[in-house]
């Protein structure tokens, strides 16, 4: 990548800003079941440059991957616990919107490289 294109810089850019809920989330959740262990940990990328998703990107991926099997071992059998447990709700909700930026971002990354 010569030049990042706006639309990855707006896509880090989203993906910096859900980080930050999922952050509160995941502080809600941890307080309101401290009988569980907390959701991992998900670092805020520094920026929306082309330095930060060549130096940063893997490791969030992975972070993020590892906060979507928390997800998904805590949920309940049913699959519903977001319906009744508003912080899991909460919790849910951002890993999944940060799944969703991250598939956008892998994509973008991919077809750039192609060109």
């Amino acid at each position: 990548m010569v030049r990042m294109e706006v639309r990855l810089v707006q896509l880090l850019g989203s993906f910096i800003t859900t980080t930050s809920a999922y952050t509160l989330a995941r502080l809600d959740y941890a307080m309101s079941h401290p009988e569980n262990p907390a959701p991992p940990l998900i670092d805020r990328l520094s920026d929306a440059s082309e330095t930060t998703l060549r130096t940063e990107w893997e490791r969030v991926e992975r972070q993020l991957e590892a906060a979507r099997l928390f997800v998904k071992a805590h949920d309940d059998a049913r699959g519903k616990r977001a319906v009744y447990d508003k912080t899991f709700g909460w919790l849910q909700r951002t890993t999944r919107e940060l799944e969703q930026y991250a598939r956008a971002v892998r994509w973008v990354m991919t077809v750039d490289e192609g060109r």
